[in-house]
């Protein structure tokens, strides 16, 4: 039989104590999590000035007004990618059509749009730093962000990125490649309109083309096998009830009918290389090595 402690033995001072000690701790949470979400508030509100300010400029009608647009949406991409909390309040505010920042880069600068013959603006046609930063921009926006993807979708992203590499200065191609990688990562719908614009053998070709310059020739290779060895999939797999038309096998048939069977040998050897180096510079150096022996083909 056991017995209750008489009312006595208890400390009332103990029992204040422990009372007051869990009230205070409940108050000091309700305390943080004001705080917090006071900050997160701040943050958002940040976030949401510089792309409102930044996309503003723009969508200027004078390239001076449009490059500092671009610069300031430049910087903060830079500094949004150096905080987690940042990376997802940036993510938030393109689900937002204002704050979107992908179809203001088509639209303005990389793809304009024809102007109706009763528009009598004086309006600046995209100048080379524009292209240049706009170009920086779409590859940031579409590595961090799955929905910027699918907006270039909805801009013929792969076309004119592919036009812009063929057209542009070479200080500028390198730019469309790695913004064209960029827009295929993890996007079937990309990788379907790059392949419908037989994109893997437009760029094969410049890659065989020794009359160009070799700076450019070099970049498509690289280009050709970071595709192929790391983002299209190794084979065709439903996604979202739909297939993959474009396959790292399928690319690869592509390359080999431009520049020959021993183009084929240098991709089946990117596991070796990748596995053989595990560093960021071991695998640049072999990413480098490989593209030097695409171009000794042609």
């Amino acid at each position: 039989m056991f017995l209750r402690p008489p009312s006595w033995a208890d400390d009332p001072l103990r029992a204040a104590s422990s009372s007051s000690s869990s009230s205070q701790g409940n108050q000091q949470s309700a305390i943080v999590d004001f705080v917090n979400s006071l900050t997160n508030q701040r943050l958002y509100r940040e976030v949401s000035l510089r792309l409102r300010t930044g996309l503003r400029d723009a969508k200027a009608e004078f390239s001076f007004l449009r490059v500092k647009g671009l610069r300031s949406l430049a910087k903060f991409l830079q500094s949004a990618v150096e905080s987690e909390k940042m990376i997802e309040l940036f993510l938030e505010s393109q689900t937002y059509l204002e704050l979107q920042v992908v179809p203001v880069l088509f639209e303005h600068i990389l793809a304009p749009r024809k102007r109706d013959s009763d528009d009598q603006r004086i309006i600046n046609p995209p100048s080379v730093d524009e292209i240049s930063l706009a170009l920086r921009i779409l590859e940031g926006c579409c590595l961090l962000d799955a929905s910027s993807r699918l907006f270039a979708s909805r801009h013929s992203a792969c076309k004119e990125l592919l036009s812009l590499v063929l057209k542009s200065e070479q200080s500028q191609q390198g730019a469309c490649l790695d913004a064209l990688l960029a827009v295929l990562v993890d996007s079937p719908a990309n990788q379907k309109d790059f392949e419908q614009i037989h994109g893997v053998r437009k760029v094969a070709e410049l890659v065989k083309a020794t009359d160009m310059n070799d700076t450019t020739r070099f970049k498509c290779a690289e280009f050709l096998l970071l595709l192929i060895g790391q983002v299209l999939p190794k084979q065709i797999k439903p996604v979202d009830g739909r297939k993959n038309v474009l396959t790292a096998e399928g690319a690869k048939q592509d390359v080999i009918e431009i520049l020959g069977r021993p183009a084929g040998a240098i991709f089946d050897s990117i596991g070796s290389t990748e596995a053989a180096g595990s560093d960021f510079d071991s695998k640049q150096t072999s990413l480098r090595t490989l593209a030097q022996r695409l171009l000794d083909l042609c």
